[in-house]
């Protein structure tokens, strides 16, 4: 019963830790300028579908086949994630024509460079849904504050009650000294016989003296 408890808490932490390090990403820089943005829209299905988080990175260059996110990530717009069917130019004057795989035409705009912000090299399945969630003040104290501080007081009453049980064994231990006329008594004399306690074979019954008859 003892493993399932710490399976539990285990697992619990872990997705605690990976929730906030979810929200933490979509608010702080990640080195080389790897980005997390949420899918919100289904014409990559099926490959990346509605709710996904995508992992975005920039590259030099994008190929055909590629998935690209590009366009402005602002509070009223959102980027989008296509692949890439064809390129023309080169360099700075390159230019993506981009088509969502559940789409049945292409976009009719080409993209320019500078508007790619990177290529998606992972996504998360619905993981979106999670993070979407945690982004409101409801959402964020119940899936990161409320949990958070459950860890955190767990561990406190983890180390008061350690403090506490050493205190006791402290305590027991300069009771015993005590009594003992300031000196413990060594754990081997605990158990020594008293005159009164005759030594005894292993069958409990006390030997026979050497003068003892027959």
């Amino acid at each position: 019963m003892k493993i399932i408890n710490v399976a539990l808490y285990s697992l619990f932490v872990a997705l605690l830790l990976g929730v906030t390090g979810l929200f933490l990403a979509t608010l702080l820089p990640i080195p080389g300028n790897i980005q997390v943005k949420i899918v919100k829209s289904g014409s990559m299905e099926p490959t990346i579908t509605t709710g996904s988080i995508v992992i975005v990175k920039p590259q030099e260059s994008y190929a055909v086949g590629n998935v690209i996110t590009f366009g402005e990530d602002t509070s009223t717009q959102i980027p989008t994630t296509h692949r890439v069917v064809s390129v023309e130019g080169q360099g700075k004057s390159t230019y993506y024509f981009t088509k969502g795989d559940a789409n049945e035409e292409a976009d009719e705009i080409q993209i320019p460079m500078r508007d790619v912000i990177g290529l998606v090299v992972l996504s998360v399945p619905y993981a979106g849904y999670v993070l979407d969630f945690a982004r409101q003040p409801i959402g964020f104290t119940l899936m990161i504050g409320i949990p958070a501080a459950i860890i955190i007081f767990d561990e406190i009453f983890r180390i008061f009650s350690e403090v506490r049980r050493m205190r006791w064994r402290k305590d027991e231990d300069e009771k015993q000294s005590s009594e003992n006329g300031g000196a413990r008594q060594p754990t081997r004399d605990r158990y020594r016989p008293t005159p009164s306690m005759p030594y005894r074979n292993i069958d409990g019954i006390a030997p026979r003296s050497s003068n003892q008859q027959l």
